[in-house]
């Protein structure tokens, strides 16, 4: 196990008790759920970490995330709703009203594929918009940076929110996000008193709209790949393996399973 720069103490991670985790390019490796990074997360779940995706991804990924991985809960669409199972039926809870929410999509979507076909369709809608709920997702690999970010200033300039990961343009009419549901989350369905909040809870994340975690979870741990997108970022982790993607999420999970081993 081994970190760029500074590695975590066993004092500093025996607590955690709660990780939350990006997925794309942060549990994936080149798509792919390795099975060294699906081990990882049956280790943190048998050794009683609650573990909770938080993700841009569709609601059509995490109601199967939800089912079939050793999850607590799931984030999804960068904070839109809050997804769990309970009883064995799947349950979506929204940051706001669900139908509001969906409404909002609707005329986002209209504007966003608008101003798409403005730009001579350099850009496509993502093939997973039929499984979104609240947001809209516009791939951008093998983009160049600056129309990336030209096309997201551009959204922004109609009201949209925009976050950018490492394969899209998330962008939603709404004031939450990833943070903002992951807070509510601790505070009101598992309890965590917000003055143990910084002890109990982890972050690891690979890219930029996975900022707002950074600064939000002390325990922050980047993957190897987020190196490149650091100067971007307005809060960065505050610690870094030396792993890429899904290798860089076994090799935190291993660590902080033996901080907790050691603190006992």
């Amino acid at each position: 196990m081994t970190f760029v720069d500074l590695a975590p103490s066993a004092h500093e991670l025996q607590h955690v008790r709660y990780l939350f985790t990006d997925i794309d390019d942060t549990l994936t490796t080149e798509g792919k759920l390795l099975p060294s990074t699906y081990g990882a997360l049956w280790e943190l779940s048998r050794a009683g970490i609650a573990v909770v995706p938080v993700t841009g991804g569709s609601a059509g990924w995490c109601e199967h995330i939800v089912r079939a991985w050793p999850v607590a809960a799931v984030i999804g669409e960068s904070g839109a709703y809050c997804v769990t199972r309970r009883s064995g039926e799947v349950v979506f809870e929204y940051w706001e009203n669900a139908s509001l929410q969906r409404e909002r999509q609707r005329r986002h979507l209209d504007a966003i594929e608008k101003l798409i076909s403005e730009k001579c369709g350099a850009f496509k809608i993502a093939q997973d918009q039929v499984f979104r709920l609240a947001d809209v997702a516009i791939d951008i690999q093998g983009h160049d940076t600056r129309d990336v970010e030209d096309l997201a200033s551009d959204i922004r300039a109609i009201g949209g929110t925009v976050a950018i990961s490492s394969i899209h343009i998330n962008t939603w009419i709404g004031v939450y996000d990833k943070r903002a549901m992951s807070e509510r989350l601790l505070t009101g369905m598992f309890g965590v008193d917000p003055v143990e909040l910084p002890s109990v809870t982890a972050f690891v994340g690979d890219s930029r709209n996975d900022a707002p975690m950074f600064g939000f979870i002390r325990n922050s741990f980047g993957v190897g790949n987020i190196l490149p997108v650091l100067p971007h970022l307005q809060h960065v982790p505050r610690w870094i393996s030396s792993q890429p993607a899904g290798l860089g999420f076994a090799d935190i999970a291993g660590t902080i399973l033996n901080a907790r081993t050691t603190g006992e």
